[in-house]
């Protein structure tokens, strides 16, 4: 049995017993009881220069069979998020052509697809409310030409122009009324972002959910549904139980995810429960496909047993600086073998220590998400050994139980 080397930060090294990959099933027609959407990440040319600053340089031949296997799964994607790293390297240019050519790929297999649009290709860094206007229907016409939905993020230019809740109000009106099928919306809480500071109107939770659920409550055939990244469990609880029937809640918690998809029933029926668009779902796309199947099969024992445990991945991928969380899961793309090299456009794969993607290693095998066990164990075990760790020499490590405690 093979042995993983581990790392922590005061250097010492340990070793755990390699898991099995998981005997997890793509599912033989669509997911039924929840929708969900993983956050796919782009993969850069390892050989480009993938430095701070630099221009994005993508490699599309991976970029886009990463998309495919998580439309092979049964998830759709959400593409051109904060998780492709838009305003942390991606830039405007490789942004609309992420965005055309996954809407393409997504057409050649009926694969689910949503994009984000946001006014981010806007230069400068102040601009008029008109202006934030004209730059979010600028990309959602980009994106319906494409044939992709749209998830209209939130804005830095908006957080900085608006003055109160009433030109959160005007903006989403207006640009709302130009979409041409209903949109998602998105709530992106400062801990990924700590630009979009009181958006929607207040730094109070309660006062801008009030002005959210104006925008929907205004345009109820434009609105499909809103994405809240708040990893605030309560908050996004609140909210669902005020949404109108024909708006879904899409969880975009990365710390509670398990429990919101769930829903409130406490026989696992999901009354009141949270539909998923998640960047944690793009390194975990077997997992929640395997999860939501057996939701489908009535099953919630079973879903709790295989999601359960990835939650504590998550909380790992996603520790503080939560913006940072692209690098995990970039990383484990590239344990999975989805990637060749572990880079990151803007230089991002440096932007986590090895002892935290060890713990990402140590939790992604105690909870199932190794798709190919001895690949990643050879990748990380060589990533040690290029930083100067000799793997050969481990002491003993804890138990499972104890990793995901």
């Amino acid at each position: 049995m093979t042995d993983l080397t581990l790392l922590d930060a005061a250097g010492t090294l340990t070793a755990v017993p390699l898991a099995e990959a998981p005997a997890f099933r793509r599912p033989q027609g669509p997911l039924q009881s929840r929708v969900a959407y993983a956050a796919a990440h782009v993969v850069p040319k390892p050989f480009a220069d993938n430095t701070p600053g630099q221009p994005a340089e993508i490699d599309w031949d991976a970029t886009l069979a990463f998309r495919h296997h998580v439309w092979s799964w049964g998830l759709g994607v959400a593409d051109a998020m904060d998780t492709a790293q838009r305003n942390m390297g991606l830039d405007a240019a490789a942004t609309r052509e992420l965005i055309t050519r996954s809407a393409a790929e997504a057409q050649s297999v009926g694969g689910k697809l949503v994009v984000g649009v946001n006014t981010d290709h806007v230069e400068a860094e102040r601009i008029s409310i008109d202006e934030v206007i004209d730059a979010y229907k600028t990309q959602l016409h980009h994106a319906e030409d494409a044939g992709a939905g749209a998830v209209l993020m939130a804005s830095r230019h908006l957080a900085r122009a608006a003055t109160s809740a009433d030109d959160y109000l005007r903006v989403y009106r207006e640009v709302l009324d130009a979409a041409g099928a209903p949109v998602v919306l998105h709530w992106l809480g400062t801990a990924f972002d700590p630009q979009l500071a009181g958006y929607f109107g207040s730094d109070d939770t309660d006062a801008a959910a009030g002005t959210l659920l104006q925008i929907i409550d205004e345009h109820p055939d434009r609105v499909q549904g809103v994405k809240m990244s708040l990893l605030d469990a309560d908050a996004e609880i609140a909210v669902r139980e005020r949404l109108p029937v024909s708006a879904r809640m899409f969880t975009g918690d990365d710390f509670h995810y398990v429990g919101l998809i769930a829903g409130d029933g406490a026989d696992g029926s999901g009354r009141g429960h949270s539909d998923a668009l998640l960047g944690a779902f793009a390194a975990l796309a077997p997992n929640a496909s395997a999860a939501i199947q057996a939701l489908d099969a009535g099953d919630a024992a079973e879903y709790h047993r295989v999601l359960g445990p990835t939650e504590a991945l998550s909380r790992q991928v996603f520790a503080a600086p939560t913006f940072y969380y692209k690098t995990g899961v970039a990383f484990l793309s590239w344990l999975n073998g989805h990637q060749a090299a572990f880079q990151m456009i803007g230089g991002l794969h440096a932007a986590r220590s090895l002892p935290h993607l060890s713990r990402i290693v140590e939790l992604a095998n105690a909870s199932g998400a190794l798709e190919r066990p001895e690949l990643a164990a050879a990748r990380w075990h060589a990533l040690l050994t290029l930083n100067g760790v000799d793997v050969t020499a481990p002491t003993a490590a804890p138990a499972v139980e104890e990793v995901l405690a």
